[in-house]
């Protein structure tokens, strides 16, 4: 049976006659560098301000709606310790790259788009804004997760 897509009923599936939505994205895009390296410098900067984050908030309650910043952003520890494995997790992805890349910036990107929603809704109160986020920080959280998803889009790569 052969492996390479194949149109049926106007969408694409592959061999096992499954949709997949992934046959649609390109394969070894001419920027594909260039985005890399937009993924590992989003990487670098959640992971520069978690570690900030972490030394400007030590000692302070975990969930705390402190005045503390880091890189011009509110924080607190919970929110500096998600940054730094969040961080972690891009750079280390982008290392390895074989579509490791790809698909840690998508689902990543995804984390930063829904957590920007999420916290868009619970910033009015301090009980439950637990990350200690403000407009700018969902504004900084929608940016990172558009950039990441976008790389996410351009960066497979076919192995020869």
């Amino acid at each position: 049976m052969s492996t390479l897509p194949r149109l049926h009923r106007d969408r694409v599936v592959a061999a096992d006659n499954l949709p997949r939505m992934s046959l649609h994205f390109p394969v070894n895009h001419h920027l594909r560098p260039l985005y890399r390296a937009l993924g590992l410098l989003a990487g670098l900067y959640v992971l520069i301000f978690g570690v900030v984050g972490v030394i400007a908030t030590q000692g302070d309650p975990f969930y705390g709606a402190g005045d503390e910043t880091a890189l011009g952003l509110k924080t607190n520890p919970a929110f500096s310790y998600l940054s730094v494995v969040a961080g972690a997790v891009i750079v280390l992805a982008t290392v390895i790259g074989r579509n490791v890349d790809r698909i840690a910036y998508l689902w990543v990107g995804a984390g930063f788009l829904m957590a920007g929603t999420v916290m868009l809704l619970l910033i009015g109160d301090a009980k439950t804004n637990y990350l200690n986020f403000t407009i700018v920080t969902c504004v900084v959280s929608y940016v990172i997760g558009s950039v990441l998803g976008t790389a996410g889009m351009y960066v497979k790569s076919h192995r020869a």
